[in-house]
């Protein structure tokens, strides 16, 4: 199903022996647009001290929509235990090669998957450390671009003749963890449009001037399919979106033969 970042935030994640605390951010890569980690802020427990933790899908036992829980499969000092980081500065792949080998997960880079070898980031919790591959086969010298998505709203969006909006939010799959759409406030040119544009969809990203071009007119997204945030981002919308836009759907290359999706998105 899709789901609001914004919806997710506040969630308590739970250990198996007690709760860690909330969300409070996430973190994607802008290279294949996926939520790698939850920046969770720790509660004051006598395990942990009110620290920033990742915490990766990889780790999740169960979401429990209704009640706004994530519940892990690790201890609380497992994950006190955890390598330290500063959510504050980039995050690097070396700390990432740390968090993996200490939870004993085989990398997800480096293959064609979204998550390693498969789509989902519950198949890289099953293999141990011992039984999967020592170093990553992806060898470049390339580090991680790890975004918070904190400080990718209020991006710019422009088109090729004007400005559109603003990033306020992102509509990811709650299964794969994958960014499906920006959703774009043009308040400031058109009162009460909210529209939503698939990240691949940018011609360029300029990280530098906090910008995303899209290859397309003001006109055209102005015509383009009304997004309500209160009505579920399903798949009859974004066939819609998609034949507007002219784009080949992406459920036909990615999701398994026969799965379903239907969204249940509310902002």
């Amino acid at each position: 199903m899709l789901r609001s970042l914004k919806d997710l935030e506040r969630y308590t994640v739970g250990a198996t022996d007690g709760d860690i605390g909330s969300v409070e951010d996430f973190l994607m890569d802008d290279g294949r647009w996926v939520i790698r980690y939850l920046v969770v802020q720790t509660g004051g427990s006598l395990l942990l001290d009110g620290r920033h933790v990742l915490i990766s899908p990889i780790s999740f036992r169960e979401a429990e929509w209704s009640t706004r829980r994530f519940h892990l499969a690790v201890t609380m000092d497992k994950v006190k235990n955890s390598p330290s980081v500063d959510v504050d500065k980039p995050v690097s792949r070396q700390h990432e090669l740390d968090y993996f080998r200490y939870y004993g997960y085989p990398y997800y880079w480096g293959y064609g998957g979204s998550w390693g070898m498969g789509a989902y980031p519950g198949l890289l919790a099953g293999p141990r450390w011992d039984e999967v591959p020592v170093e990553p086969t992806d060898k470049s010298p390339r580090d991680v671009h790890l975004r918070s998505a904190r400080e990718l709203r209020g991006y710019r969006i422009h088109g090729w003749d004007e400005p559109i909006g603003h990033v306020d939010d992102f509509i990811v799959d709650d299964e794969t963890w994958e960014v499906r759409y920006l959703a774009v406030d043009t308040s400031n040119w058109w009162f009460g449009k909210r529209v939503l544009v698939a990240p691949h969809w940018a011609t360029r990203i300029s990280w530098e001037k906090n910008r995303v071009f899209l290859g397309m007119s003001r006109e055209a997204i102005k015509n383009s399919p009304v997004w309500d945030a209160t009505d579920a981002v399903n798949r009859e919308y974004e066939t819609r979106l998609y034949d507007y836009y002219g784009r080949p759907v992406y459920w036909l290359r990615g999701d398994p033969p026969g799965k379903p999706h239907s969204g249940d998105h509310h902002a």
